[in-house]
């Protein structure tokens, strides 16, 4: 039989939010590229919350754009409310968050990915890896078409094995109803690739029309938007943002929960795969936080096109009649019509410590991957894996060293180090306190952490280099001028301290010794600074936090200097750890399953301790001196 045969540099499966940026990584860095999806209007779906950002989540978009990724463009274009979350704590907290136009984000990706250079969209299930003494070279789809490639990036979301389940009713498909991709798992086994098996779930949408929003509080976005990426003009994203809306589940609604927790999946053993912790359905908030009497729920707009209305907080997979029962004894949806169902979706995702930093597997040279199927949750985390993985297809091809991000540097470097050095048992979620060194990791500071390797890795043009440029002298020398502008104790001066009860003077002080005072900021101090240059709110901003928080900021990069030589202290490939007297049993087992690029990185592993840690060092000198 005649087949189809082509070739690429790269091929990327699937086009969520991980495929896209990998794609469009791989494309921009001049690599011929397709890309494959089971329905070219499922590419940049989002199947569950319709926004953007959120706690930790908007430090990784930030992180993405400044790298040169398409997420935070995408989202400034198709927002309808944003909103700075936790202002009202310190700044390496505030998180960036937008309520998307589902549709208009899906379809502005779409049209981003079709008119892109070198990157071809093909619509085809890709069933087969063709891989050859542990080298990828291409790819088989159902039509049994080959495509032959230097590199492969494997972002199969939630679509692998699909199966969507509500109640006793099970359906053998992906998100929203789409086709799952029922083969390549199978060709990922014989390829020895470890599977597991997750879960995630959704709720139901609801019709705006049969919503009583008088029984409910408006939520509406910040006065002043911030755009996600550091190339939108603020002036372009202040616009007439939608409302959101919150209510909250009563005694009533547990009580229907609890009297058929007989008739969830979730109970009755009908799922297998692993939810995540830190998402869990209605069902899970009932029964683990009993003592609660009501929980909160968002009714989020999915866009202007449409009257559905997301049901934030109220995931669940039970039964159809009971998800009636249930949503109609919240305030607010006493009449509401249910558009779609809630239900969860189990799906095939790997082990991700199987994965080097770079996100290359380790036994198939070529073979990268990202995204859910990495073992993660979230679109902003999908993201931010396909565009490294995409990244580093890209430097493997053209024979560079790989971009590697590590804890001290970004997000994303904490995102990926957790995923290929812990046992992850469950969708990984990123927060904030899983990053040791988030006071530096500021979702405000990341061009200046990461614009510089967008540029050396080809994503930031010359026009947006040269402007970060800028922006780094023009912190240094404000910084310098204020942290060197002496004040003395005169009435003007004295009056504005009072006005923001603040202790008056007894002698002279400086700019910045008054900012480090809590009460005060940067922009407080402009009526007793006339020397003070026109500069824009970004640069402020910055000059206003490195003196506010100078002490903590100093003691945290110490913290990292001693980061970076445990990560410096290199671990060779061919190191049989089983040699190494000493070493605990667990710690062998554990060193040999995960194989650390560096100390550092075997320091976190789960089961290997100080001690051997310690015992490991001791051998690594001796074995330098030997070879």
């Amino acid at each position: 039989m005649n087949t189809l045969v082509e070739r690429y540099d790269v091929a990327v499966i699937g086009a969520g939010h991980a495929g896209c940026e990998a794609a469009l990584a791989c494309a921009r860095l001049g690599m011929e590229t397709i890309i494959f999806t089971v329905s070219v209007d499922s590419i940049a779906l989002m199947p569950c919350n319709p926004n953007i950002g959120g706690s930790s989540k908007g430090h990784l978009v930030r992180e993405i754009d400044a790298l040169g990724g398409e997420m935070g463009r995408n989202i400034d274009k198709t927002f309808i409310q944003s909103k700075m979350l936790n202002r009202s704590k310190g700044p390496a907290v505030h998180s960036l968050r937008a309520q998307a136009d589902k549709h208009a984000y899906s379809e502005r990706m779409r049209g981003i990915l079709e008119n892109q250079e070198r990157l071809t969209v093909k619509q085809a299930e890709v069933t087969e890896l063709i891989v050859e003494d542990g080298v990828i070279k291409g790819v088989k789809t159902f039509s049994q078409a080959t495509y032959l490639c230097s590199a492969v990036i494997l972002c199969t979301g939630t679509y692998l094995k699909a199966r969507c389940i509500y109640g006793d009713i099970s359906n053998e498909t992906g998100p929203n109803g789409l086709q799952a991709a029922n083969y390549l798992t199978d060709s990922l086994r014989k390829n020895g690739i470890e599977i597991l098996r997750f879960k995630t779930g959704t709720p139901a949408r609801i019709d705006r029309r049969s919503i009583d929003f008088t029984k409910m509080e408006e939520q509406f976005g910040d006065e002043r938007v911030v755009p996600f990426s550091f190339s939108t003009d603020p002036e372009d994203v202040q616009i007439d943002q939608s409302s959101c809306w919150l209510t909250y589940t009563s005694e009533k609604t547990h009580e229907i929960i609890r009297n058929n927790l007989d008739r969830s999946p979730l109970y009755s053993g009908m799922i297998e795969g692993t939810g995540p912790r830190y998402c869990p359905s209605i069902e899970d908030k009932v029964v683990k936080f009993a003592d609660k009497n009501r929980h909160q729920v968002f009714l989020e707009p999915e866009g202007l096109y449409t009257n559905e209305m997301y049901v934030g907080g109220m995931s669940s997979s039970l039964p159809e009649d009971v998800q009636h029962e249930m949503y109609h004894s919240v305030p607010g949806l006493e009449n509401a019509k249910i558009v779609r169902n809630a239900y969860a979706i189990e799906y095939d995702c790997i082990n991700p410590r199987q994965l080097r930093p770079s996100l290359e597997f380790k036994t198939i040279r070529g073979l990268f991957s990202g995204g859910q199927f990495n073992g993660s949750s979230g679109y902003e985390e999908a993201a931010a894996q396909g565009l490294i993985a995409g990244i580093n297809a890209a430097l493997k091809i053209k024979g560079k060293q790989p971009l590697v991000l590590d804890r001290s540097e970004s997000y994303i470097g904490v995102l990926i180090d957790d995923l290929v050095t812990k046992e992850n048992k469950e969708p990984y979620r990123m927060m904030t306190s899983r990053a040791e060194y988030r006071l530096l990791l500021r979702q405000d500071n990341a061009d200046l952490r990461l614009r510089k390797k967008g540029y050396e890795a080809g994503l930031i043009g010359e026009e947006d280099y040269q402007r970060l440029l800028i922006k780094e002298r023009q912190i240094e020398e404000e910084t310098k001028r204020v942290e060197n502008t002496s004040i003395g104790a005169s009435r003007e001066v004295q009056k504005l301290l009072e006005d923001h009860n603040s202790t008056v003077l007894k002698s002279g002080t400086t700019l910045g010794e008054l900012i480090r005072r809590p009460e005060l900021s940067y922009d407080d101090l402009k009526e007793i600074d006339p020397a003070r240059p026109d500069l824009p709110y970004d640069v402020t901003e910055q000059v206003n936090i490195n003196i506010k928080y100078s002490g903590y900021i100093k003691r945290q990069l110490k913290q990292v200097e001693q980061f970076k030589k445990m990560e410096s202290k290199k671990i060779p490939e061919d190191i049989d750890y089983n040699q190494i007297r000493s070493l605990r049993i667990e710690a062998v087992q554990k060193l040999n399953l995960y194989r650390p690029e560096n100390i550092g990185q075997a320091s976190r592993i789960s089961g290997v301790s100080p001690a051997d840690i310690s015992v490991l060092l001791v051998y690594l000198q001796g074995y330098r001196t030997q070879t």
